[in-house]
């Protein structure tokens, strides 16, 4: 089963809120979904973005492909330096003294 960490909209018309949702590929944008990550509100100055670092962490661990905003999003709650240091894609030099 293919998972990919997408967007789900809510909210009314016109005024969008949206769910951050580990979900199957074959699944309808607002359809079933397996978890909830987090939620993004692009219209409160600034934009609100709250994600769960621990849980997206562990589905890219597991193979979930995030789609293009979701990575964004992930980049700006820091879960996705954090896998890339996970992967060892981005070597930290920490102090040890």
């Amino acid at each position: 089963m293919a998972v990919k960490l997408r967007l789900m909209r809510m909210g009314k018309k016109k005024q969008p809120t949206y769910r951050v949702v580990a979900a199957d590929v074959r699944s309808p944008r607002d359809g079933r979904f397996i978890e909830i990550i987090g939620r993004y509100d692009p219209r409160q100055d600034p934009s609100l973005i709250e994600i769960d670092n621990d849980k997206a962490l562990a589905w890219l661990k597991n193979g979930a492909q995030p789609t293009d905003t979701v990575r964004r999003l992930l980049e700006k709650s820091g879960a996705w330096s954090a896998f890339k240091v996970a992967k060892g894609q981005i070597h930290t030099v920490g102090s040890d003294q």
